[in-house]
């Protein structure tokens, strides 16, 4: 073979980092022998997989077909090296979820997998749809739970369970006692909302087709628990997972809102890279997601 492990793992740095003295830190290697691989690597081959700009490394379009393949083949190895240690097949993960995925669900899927014999390492990263989706693109996390809808041609979209947006108001708001609401009353409501780009906001503006020009939107907030405190203070109304609200419901900190008129039925998802290899630690996460 005209390769080696080690050659794939500088070109996969230097693809992450754009930059070689990065991508030798990352891999515990000198500057200089980190250099050395990756040129034998391209010539080797008689190929170029980056453009050079300065101390930057581009991947060219030659380094981005090449990437996934290179990936999937580390990922095969490492877990060829774990059975070769007598270890559990379940290895490390990095995953990446959503706000109200990675907040109210995703902890305790993280510790029934950290529970197998060898307890594997999970991190996770909680950010929004459009975060998510780019860092699974791009390889830096294995597998994703996002709550929006997504088209993006590199990655699979897997649906995993139901979900659904309830507004809300505190039990002091003026529309806590009505039945059901009006178009009329969303119009005239103040509303606090996650921000755009997110999964959550996504299915608001869809269930709320028609009337978005017309809403009074006065806060648009990162995390749900700080919409769920301005809403409670009575700045407004608001609408979330009826996951992350269930909670707050039982305790009357909360009331929901009824609007029967318009849907919020949604999605959760699983995204991973089409060309990423699917390790047995994927799979044994998808099935804990499943069984939750």
């Amino acid at each position: 073979m005209k390769y080696s492990f080690r050659q794939l793992e500088v070109f996969l740095a230097a693809a992450h980092f754009q930059n070689i003295t990065r991508a030798a830190e990352s891999l515990a290697m000198s500057q200089s022998a980190a250099s050395s691989a990756l040129k034998e690597l391209e010539s080797q081959f008689d190929i170029q997989l980056f453009d050079r700009v300065g101390k930057r490394l581009q991947l060219n379009e030659l380094g981005r077909l090449y990437r996934p393949k290179a990936e999937a083949l580390l990922a095969q190895a490492r877990e060829l090296e774990q059975a070769f240690s007598k270890h559990s097949e379940v290895g490390a993960l990095k995953v990446g979820a959503t706000l109200t995925i990675g907040n109210y669900l995703a902890v305790g899927v993280m510790a029934e997998y950290m529970s197998s014999p060898n307890h594997p390492k999970v991190s996770l990263e909680v950010a929004n749809t459009s975060t998510i989706a780019r860092r699974v693109r791009d390889f830096e996390l294995d597998i994703g739970l996002i709550e929006g809808e997504l088209q993006a041609s590199e990655l699979e979209v897997i649906p995993w369970r139901e979900d659904r947006l309830v507004a809300f108001c505190s039990p002091d708001h003026p529309l806590a006692g009505k039945g059901e609401l009006t178009d009329d009353d969303l119009r005239a409501a103040t509303w606090i909302l996650r921000e755009q780009g997110s999964g959550t906001r996504q299915s608001f503006e869809r269930g709320m087709h028609g009337l978005l020009p017309d809403l009074n939107v006065l806060l648009e907030l990162e995390h749900t628990e700080a919409i769920k405190r301005a809403v409670e203070a009575n700045l407004g109304i608001g609408c979330l997972s009826e996951v992350v609200l269930a909670d707050a419901f039982k305790r009357g900190s909360l009331v929901p809102l009824a609007i029967p008129h318009r849907q919020f039925d949604r999605h959760f998802y699983f995204i991973l890279h089409k060309q990423k290899y699917r390790s047995a630690g994927i799979a044994r996460w998808m099935t804990l997601c499943e069984e939750l």
